[in-house]
């Protein structure tokens, strides 16, 4: 079973440059350069898959402030039911 994310970036499209640090350095390479272009003719990064573990690191690389904001996941807790043995 996959690892839920612990995780979520949310990239500010208007503030970022398209620089790349972020995408480089993730370590779980969940950021990636968008396709699309912004108002600055550059590819704004996002966050491209589920596996944020949330550490922060895109955020201080970022040159740019204000363009990139993690937020950390609150952990699912699980229940477990006794069964009963018969």
């Amino acid at each position: 079973m996959a690892e839920a994310a612990r995780g979520k970036v949310e990239v500010n499209w208007e503030e970022c440059k398209g620089c790349g640090l972020c995408v480089e350095s993730c370590p779980v390479q969940a950021m990636e350069l968008s396709p699309q272009l912004n108002h600055c003719g550059a590819h704004p990064a996002r966050q491209s898959t589920d596996k944020c573990s949330g550490c922060g690191i895109c955020y201080y690389v970022c040159p740019e402030p204000g363009a990139v904001t993690v937020y950390r996941l609150a952990a699912r807790t699980i229940e477990v039911h006794d069964a009963a043995v018969v």
